[in-house]
């Protein structure tokens, strides 16, 4: 690919932050209310809505594609806010590893106890992505 097209260095990658947590609870619940009057609206008109998909290239465990550009050395290995805009309302993160593959998890609790951002749940997503 050109360089002069694509970038080397792009600012898509963010780090995932107790602060991006609350920024997706707060587009889930836009969604919500967005969607409880779209159903009210279309039930009365009988129109279905467009639904969105996650894009194929940004799928789990696939390798990042090159048009994303390099992730930043202190960013490998490190949850990030995911890039697909699909999961804009999940409560999902990303991880990509040195080989710039592609792991995706919850951020909800885990065993009801983890949250995202406790120092045992990042050690255990260090050793899983870990090439």
């Amino acid at each position: 690919m050109d360089p002069l097209f694509w970038p080397s260095e792009t600012n898509s990658f963010r780090p995932f932050t107790r602060e991006s947590l609350a920024a997706i609870e707060e587009r889930i619940a836009e969604k919500e209310k967005q969607q409880a009057k779209v159903k009210q609206k279309n039930k009365d008109q009988g129109v279905e809505e467009e639904k969105l998909t996650p894009q194929l290239d940004l799928k789990t465990c696939k390798k990042l594609p090159s048009l994303y550009g390099d992730i930043p050395v202190e960013l490998v290995g490190e949850p990030l806010e995911d890039i697909d805009p699909y999961y804009s309302d999940h409560k999902t993160f990303l991880v990509i590893n040195k080989r710039r593959t592609i792991f995706r998890f919850s951020a909800t609790r885990a065993l009801c106890t983890f949250d995202p951002f406790n120092p045992v749940r990042r050690a255990a997503i260090k050793v899983l992505t870990h090439s």
